[in-house]
């Protein structure tokens, strides 16, 4: 099972050591216990969508990069899994008539 949590725990982690950030400073910026965040890093908690803003801005950190990186990340694990197919979902299907009417326009 991908459990998206852990995922993004991970991404927020990584980003933050990026940084040469500690949990206090990311803590003290964000107003955010530090215990809390360490917990979402531990992919122990779920982050709310405004405290997941807050932790990015406090980085300096647009959401859409953390999102792109965790989606890419799923993706992975599913794979690994053998759980992803380019079809099998009701997004793919919509992005490959999407692309076909694209390619068509041109």
């Amino acid at each position: 099972m991908v459990l998206f949590r852990r995922l993004l725990g991970d991404v927020l982690r990584s980003e933050r050591m990026q940084r040469g950030m500690t949990l206090r400073e990311v803590s003290a910026e964000a107003r955010v216990s530090l215990g809390y965040i360490s917990e979402i890093e531990r992919g122990q908690k779920e982050a709310s969508s405004e405290l997941l803003a807050s932790l990015c801005m406090a980085m300096d950190l647009p959401l859409s990069d953390v999102l792109r990186e965790v989606s890419d990340a799923v993706a992975i694990e599913e794979r690994a899994l053998g759980l992803h197919s380019v079809a099998a979902t009701p997004i793919a299907a919509a992005r490959a008539t999407a692309g076909d009417v694209v390619a068509s326009a041109a």
